[in-house]
């Protein structure tokens, strides 16, 4: 009893926002705190959640660097330098921001991180529509490509890359516990995530779809450039590559602090001020290391599709369709006999084989494209 009252007693400073635990910690590690203890939270729910965040910074800075030299071959026509040196080269940029000191640093950034987003989804969009209506439009193929095996396959991987894509309430429930009320401020911070994922990627989805058809890259963008050379507007694709690297600038920030947090627990003084020199020194060295190696990671293995499938097979697939459904069926105990107890149960069962599944797929295709490209290509 004295366990199970420790546990409910912490969890209610973290809903009030009382606890310096629950800034660290998002509405789902609190969830699973009041229902399992912190043993899930520490052991399963948080490396998890650790993966997916810091996966998204290597995707981020791996497109950063793709839409730096995009804007490179704009300028320069038939230029040489290699997708990895601009990559290293928003590496460098990232380790200046990512001195941001906290979540606290961050709500402007977010706010113009939506803009960006809205911008260059627009331009993006509109690049789809002039391209596909004009005379140099590719021809458009909608059939599916390969052989059965490569068709499931794919099916699992595209299912991965999609958990990814729009997977993106993960930010908003960090930040619901860092100030009370943590309900309220998660529900409308969802609920402003996804009318921005309807509105942008799915405009961006279907407009891209349309133009490309199955010969659509992994990046959209990358359709608008052909032999070096843009196929729309040059303005507009200038415009589109600078809004999408800004973006991207912001993304890389904002899902860096999970891991800026593990570090600086394991190095900082908590008995020690902010900007005392014992706790500056260990942030500036963990938070530049844990940077170095997302671009480490980045510049040697560029295959944004792929990167994308592996963290949400491994990431999304499971922590936001199965482990909330399990969850709940421990937590509140819906009785056997009704409709939510065997939703919850099927939902579980469901997308745990889903995510093996696609794991398997991601992981394969993987070992696909390395028989085709070499460490630190050039893509």
């Amino acid at each position: 009893m004295g366990a199970a009252s420790r546990e409910d007693e912490l969890a209610k400073k973290m809903e009030a926002g009382a606890d310096t635990v629950g800034q660290k910690l998002d509405a789902g590690a609190l969830f699973v705190l009041q229902s399992k203890g912190s043993g899930w939270g520490r052991y399963y729910i948080g490396p998890i959640q650790f993966l997916v965040c810091f996966g998204a910074v290597v995707a981020s800075t791996l497109l950063a660097g793709q839409s730096m030299k995009a804007i490179y071959l704009i300028a320069n026509h038939g230029g040489t330098i290699k997708l990895y040196v601009f990559v290293v080269i928003f590496g460098v940029f990232m380790m200046i921001l990512a001195q941001l000191p906290s979540f606290h640093s961050l709500r402007h950034v977010s706010l113009i991180s939506l803009m960006l987003c809205l911008a260059y989804s627009f331009c993006a969009v509109a690049g789809c529509i002039y391209l596909g209506t004009s005379d140099r439009a590719p021809p458009k193929d909608y059939s599916i490509t390969g052989d059965t095996t490569n068709r499931v396959f794919g099916v699992f991987n595209a299912i991965a890359v999609i958990a990814t894509t729009y997977g993106n309430g993960i930010i908003p429930e960090i930040q619901a516990t860092v100030a009370a009320p943590v309900m309220g401020k998660m529900f409308k911070g969802l609920c402003l995530c996804y009318v921005v994922v309807v509105t942008t990627f799915f405009s961006v989805a279907i407009s891209g779809y349309w133009a490309f058809g199955n010969q659509s890259q992994g990046t959209l963008l990358s359709n608008f450039m052909v032999d070096g050379k843009a196929v729309i507007p040059e303005w507009l694709l200038l415009i589109t590559e600078l809004f999408t690297l800004l973006q991207l600038s912001a993304v890389a920030v904002v899902y860096l602090q999970p891991t800026n947090e593990v570090l600086e627990g394991l190095f900082s003084d908590p008995k020690q001020g902010q900007y005392a020199a014992r706790n500056v020194v260990p942030r500036v060295v963990s938070r530049t290391a844990a940077v170095a190696v997302a671009t480490t990671i980045a510049a040697m293995v560029p295959f944004f599709g792929d990167m994308n499938a592996l963290i949400g097979a491994f990431g999304f697939l499971p922590l936001d369709f199965a482990v909330p459904a399990v969850f709940y069926n421990v937590t509140f105990k819906p009785s056997k006999k009704g409709v939510v107890f065997w939703l919850n149960t099927t939902m579980a069962v469901v997308f745990s084989a889903l995510a093996v599944i696609a794991s398997v797929a991601a992981v394969r295709q993987i070992a696909m494209d390395a028989r085709t490209y070499k460490l630190f290509a050039n893509v």
